[in-house]
């Protein structure tokens, strides 16, 4: 594993020290709508990964005093739909978690995150794409192709979901920062043969959230914008959001944002003087946990939601 992956991974204390403390798999909650993001095996699937598992310890530190599922040996991606209860803007995000694209932090950046956004009135799709070493891309393509695969069955099925497929959101944490950024810049064409109708749809999302993206500026060179991250002017609206003391550098924020801007692309980017990584939305004293109502506020300016 490079460099960036063990410090985003060290950063929320995502290895186990003890394999003995291994739960079983994570399953979402009975009553939503869960898919396969793919009707066979993965594009280049080895045959023979170790069960899917929560490698959660009893000694793995807490965020907000809580612990979260970190999920590996993910081999078989799916999506997740949860639907607002109440009033339903039709507005979707597709979520990814982060962890080092080693595991998942399934709840942290996943579950918790989707009740937040059907409490604001949106779909809320949650992508479980494979781990371990599945990206960055290009040392691996397969993280990014769950990706793409999973935003054109979203608008294959945005009908069914009560989607607006035109408004089509992703928001990644950490390595899923980095795979929405990914998406953001390699939607024109898919990194995978197509596979049914779903491919013939746009991948392209409509909007773009990075919470504390890791792998956006190479601390290596100098935390030059990393090549195969280039943002064109149809390049999604983008909003950005990262402490100054995290461990994986505030420069993946900043050399993003001037990348977008210089693409004339509208972003806003929120820097905060504290707060590490890894924290998810679970709310803190620390101002940067205020993150999600801030990115509310900025879907109504883009007008992804309706002004109250």
């Amino acid at each position: 594993m490079n460099k960036p992956a063990l410090i985003l991974c060290a950063a929320i204390g995502l290895f186990p020290l003890s394999l003995a403390a291994q739960k079983p798999t994570w399953q979402p909650a009975p009553g939503h709508i869960t898919l396969n993001l793919w009707p066979s095996a993965a594009p280049g699937a080895p045959t023979n990964l170790p069960a899917e598992v929560d490698t959660t310890s009893a000694t793995d530190k807490l965020i907000a005093g809580r612990p979260l599922v970190r999920l590996g040996n993910v081999a078989t991606p799916t999506l997740t739909v949860y639907t607002p209860k109440g009033k339903n803007s039709g507005a979707a995000v597709v979520v990814f978690p982060g962890g080092g694209y080693q595991i998942l932090a399934i709840d942290l950046e996943g579950t918790e995150v989707c009740d937040w956004l059907n409490t604001a009135g949106m779909s809320c799709v949650l992508v479980k794409y494979r781990v371990p070493n599945t990206g960055p891309y290009p040392k691996s393509s397969a993280a990014l192709q769950d990706a793409q695969r999973a935003l054109g069955l979203v608008r294959q099925h945005a009908a069914e979901w009560h989607i607006d497929s035109k408004r089509v959101g992703v928001l990644g944490f950490s390595a899923g920062a980095h795979l929405s950024a990914a998406l953001s810049t390699h939607f024109d064409k898919r990194l995978y043969d197509s596979v049914d109708a779903a491919d013939q749809l746009s991948c392209r999302p409509d909007f773009a959230v990075i919470v504390y993206p890791g792998y956006l500026a190479l601390e290596e060179k100098n935390f030059a914008a990393n090549p195969e991250i280039m943002p064109t002017e149809k390049t999604p609206p983008t909003f950005i959001t990262q402490a100054e003391d995290d461990p994986v550098h505030v420069e993946n924020s900043t050399v993003y944002f001037l990348q977008l801007k210089a693409a004339k692309v509208p972003a806003e980017l929120h820097l905060y003087a504290e707060g590490g990584h890894g924290y998810g939305l679970r709310r803190t004293a620390l101002p940067v946990t205020t993150w999600p109502q801030t990115v509310e506020t900025w879907l109504h300016t883009i007008k992804m939601l309706p002004r109250n």
